[in-house]
């Protein structure tokens, strides 16, 4: 089994780039799915969240604007959200591992796998990007975004062009979708 890991700073395309691995019929471990899970009603996180953030969760359901105002900023309170949160993810990733390890291929879409260490667990990564200018627009078109709350979410992001200069190979999400499905075609060709 050849692992991929799939990553990308924020508004670079990566959740489109994953969706078109689904349609080659690749099995994509989409961290950020997995976090909104483990933090859904009845989630195997909700109750460890709110017993270390009061009042951002009520009957048992997630407030997650609360949540965010409760991190937003302070470092320690961050870890200790991602204390809670990353060691379930992990067990999710390595039920994932087990369910498909006799596939040629499984790609790990996760955001943060630089910053976390994560790509030492792949054999290649992949680095989805756009330029900038495109990705800001992207970004700052989501509900709720401003420019503050994104310049603080790349500050905690490997930026992406070290990203690309790391990765096995970089898919370019700038331009046309046709570009990008042939860079994703090609990938899954090569396995």
């Amino acid at each position: 089994m050849i692992v991929l890991g799939l990553t990308g700073s924020i508004g670079m395309g990566k959740s489109t780039v994953a969706a078109m691995f689904r349609r080659l019929k690749m099995p994509v471990f989409d961290a950020d799915a997995t976090v909104h899970a483990l933090q859904a009603p009845g989630g195997a996180a909700i109750a460890a969240i709110d017993a270390a953030f009061p009042g951002v969760v009520a009957d048992g359901v997630l407030d997650r604007v609360a949540l965010g105002a409760a991190v937003f900023g302070d470092g320690d309170r961050l870890r200790t959200l991602e204390a809670i949160v990353h060691p379930l993810v992990a067990e999710a990733r390595a039920r994932f591992m087990v369910r498909y390890r006799t596939r040629q291929l499984v790609v790990l879409d996760i955001p943060l796998l630089y910053e976390r260490g994560g790509a030492e667990q792949c054999d290649l990564v992949a680095v989805v990007s756009a330029p900038a200018e495109i990705q800001r627009a992207r970004v700052l078109a989501r509900p709720g975004m401003t420019p503050a709350k994104f310049d603080a979410i790349l500050a905690r992001q490997v930026p992406d062009a070290e990203k690309q200069a790391l990765a096995d190979i970089v898919i370019p999400t700038g331009g046309s979708k046709i570009a990008t499905w042939r860079a994703v075609k090609a990938i899954v060709a090569g396995q």
